[in-house]
């Protein structure tokens, strides 16, 4: 259902001193539109069914009615202010092509204004409007693991590796998200030697606990590239390492989620008949205890070849419930990818995958030039030490991963629809032939 048209409320008062205003051509003017056809078409489908389903509640509550309309309303609502914005152009572009515009200065500066502003508002609200088209991630509203592994450059990318740990670390403390360290492996015989103190880091798991984390961290997932003159290094070359980085959601522990990890249709659910667990004694620093005692875990997932080793903890117990949590959502991660890749004709999902090589950098810290570059959003930012340590400017390359994201959906979302309509044109055309 369409909203009423609008027009500002001063333009109404100058509007009343005249009774020749002509209203009927207000109806008729159109307003530009930035919105694909199809999407537009699809939005006001999504709305229609929503009213419909609020008129049915209102006589009827069901709570599968309640969650569809719940689901429906984000498109409703941003289907509305678009249309509202879009009604106030036309009202606006009629009012100055008037006569009594033309009589009135004041009333023509106005409108102008009002035009101006509102025009202005049109852009974002039609980008709001095509995001809240674009499917939801499953796992947007979970917690997440962030998993930081060494890639190509040698020990240097090691201790590259721990800065970035690090970074996400104190970025998360600054915003006061609740944290723990499930994982955190030095590499064997290594001291620390790196700048800043950073240590030879084998392998790092960070989970993150709040809500939601994952759909603010899943923009780092894919291969971090670093730029800059080692300690050890004599003759003052830069030197380039990689560090890959995993973001996988999280399952709560309150079984807060919607997901259920004893439901074999979740992407979460391991058959504990397809896991082989083995004991093993703990290796690198950490004394007889750790060295003497089987207390590591691990697990392999036979069917996928998946495997989660565990030893941080002098707890065998500990480390196998930590091993668990890692492996679900390893396979989770996994198996989403998978059905993503199942529709990949449709969609062209970018995704973080097990292989990561240094072709699939996203982003690049230049230490020679105090330089952040993002390479999917195009942004560059300076004061590098801010970065590293998790402050505001990296808030903006946060701000301008998901951005990205954002365009990069509802560019799919657009390739979606316009395959649709071609197919369905298609075979409409066929029939015609027929």
């Amino acid at each position: 259902m369409l909203p009423a048209q609008w027009i500002c409320r001063r333009c109404i008062t100058a509007l009343t001193r005249s009774s020749n205003y002509p209203l009927a051509r207000l109806a008729s003017t159109n307003a530009t539109s930035s919105l694909p056809r199809a999407l537009l078409d699809r939005a006001r489908s999504i709305a229609k069914e929503h009213d419909q389903l609020v008129v049915t509640l209102e006589s009827d509550f069901d709570p599968k009615t309640a969650k569809r309309v719940g689901e429906l309303s984000r498109v409703a609502s941003a289907l509305k202010e678009w249309e509202t914005a879009q009604a106030s152009i036309a009202e606006l572009t009629a009012l100055l092509q008037s006569k009594d515009a033309a009589k009135d200065e004041e009333l023509e500066q106005l409108a102008r204004e009002e035009l101006s502003t509102t025009r202005t508002r049109l852009e974002p609200l039609a980008t709001a409007l095509s995001a809240s088209l674009t499917p939801r991630d499953p796992f947007a509203d979970m917690p997440c693991m962030v998993e930081v592994r060494p890639g190509p450059g040698g020990m240097e990318g090691r201790y590259f590796a721990d800065a970035l740990f690090r970074m996400y670390r104190m970025y998360c403390a600054r915003l006061g998200l609740q944290t723990k360290v499930v994982k955190y492996e030095i590499a064997d015989g290594s001291e620390s030697t790196g700048g800043a103190n950073e240590s030879p880091l084998q392998e790092a798991v960070l989970e993150i606990l709040d809500a939601g984390a994952y759909d603010r961290f899943r923009g780092e997932a894919g291969m971090h590239r670093v730029q800059r003159v080692p300690t050890t290094e004599r003759s003052g070359r830069t030197h380039t390492s990689a560090v890959a980085v995993w973001v996988l959601p999280s399952f709560p522990e309150d079984n807060s989620s919607d997901q259920n990890f004893d439901d074999p249709d979740s992407l979460f659910y391991v058959n504990p008949a397809d896991v082989r667990e083995d004991k093993m004694r703990a290796s690198g620093a950490g004394g007889q205890h750790v060295n003497k005692t089987e207390s590591a875990i691990r697990l392999a997932h036979e069917p996928t070849g998946v495997t989660v080793v565990m030893q941080d903890s002098r707890s065998q117990h500990a480390n196998r419930k930590a091993a668990w949590t890692l492996l679900r959502s390893r396979l989770a991660q996994k198996r989403r990818e998978e059905r993503e890749e199942a529709a990949a004709a449709l969609r062209n999902s970018v995704l973080s995958r097990e292989k990561i090589t240094r072709g699939d950098k996203i982003r690049t810290y230049n230490y020679s030039q105090d330089r952040c570059s993002d390479h999917r959003s195009g942004l560059d930012v300076h004061n590098l030490p801010d970065v590293l340590g998790g402050g505001e400017t990296f808030d903006k390359i946060i701000d301008s991963t998901k951005e990205w994201l954002i365009q990069r959906d509802i560019q799919a979302l657009i390739a979606e629809e316009e395959a649709t309509a071609a197919i369905a044109e298609s075979k409409a055309s066929k029939k015609a032939k027929r």
